[in-house]
């Protein structure tokens, strides 16, 4: 998506409580369409993108769009934070300010599109007057990223850095602090040197085992 400049947004304002050991997230993806379509992005107010989504899926449904209109796609991924001592999952937007629509080739009318355009919150289409569907180069691309994060799995949204010193709460270590080593993103894990009766031992923890030390 050559033409889109995408910003940063705010998290979603509700966290749920994370459990200590919690299993790959599912990340949302597209489903498979019978017939040809086409993918138009459509340009939102940051932090709305999920109010707007959910008014266009009821009207899809009550406007008997379905027939022109295949779904609407807001990708996100799972990330974690730390708030209170206490491990919260929050879901944030992968494309900030942006949904993407997938519809049915040839059957996104004048009327569909004024009225998509009308809704609280929607700003205008890529395209503005005349919405550009996505080339499929373009979507492969988008989906790839979407299949990247899903197997990517949950992500810390404060990222830990290498000499930053973090409190052990979870395991034998538990009420240490460390001093972080090595930050091994693959594995969700890192690399922390403890000092036990003043003496550094290095350990190995998961990003669930630690917390920021604000």
């Amino acid at each position: 998506m050559d033409d889109i400049q995408l910003e940063d947004t705010p998290l979603d304002e509700t966290p749920q409580e994370q459990s200590p050991a919690p299993e790959k997230p599912k990340v949302e993806t597209p489903q498979a369409p019978a017939h040809e379509t086409k993918w138009y992005v459509l340009r939102v107010v940051s932090g709305k993108e999920r109010k707007v989504k959910e008014y266009l899926d009821i009207e899809v449904r009550r406007s008997d769009w379905g027939n022109v209109i295949f779904q609407i796609f807001l990708p996100v991924e799972k990330v974690y934070k730390v708030q209170a001592g206490k491990k919260v999952m929050r879901e944030k937007n992968f494309y900030p300010g942006y949904i993407m629509i997938e519809a049915m080739e040839g059957r996104m009318t004048d009327e569909v599109i004024q009225a998509i355009r009308n809704v609280s919150g929607v700003i205008h289409f890529l395209g503005k007057e005349k919405p550009i569907a996505l080339r499929k180069s373009e979507v492969n691309k988008m989906l790839g990223k979407v299949d990247e994060i899903s197997d990517q799995g949950l992500t810390m949204s404060e990222p830990y850095i290498v000499g930053e010193t973090i409190k052990i709460i979870d395991g034998p270590f538990n009420d240490f602090n460390g001093v972080i080593e090595e930050v091994l993103e693959d594995k969700k894990k890192l690399k922390v040197t403890v000092k036990i009766f003043g003496r550094a031992t290095p350990v190995e923890l998961n990003f669930m085992q630690v917390e920021k030390i604000s």
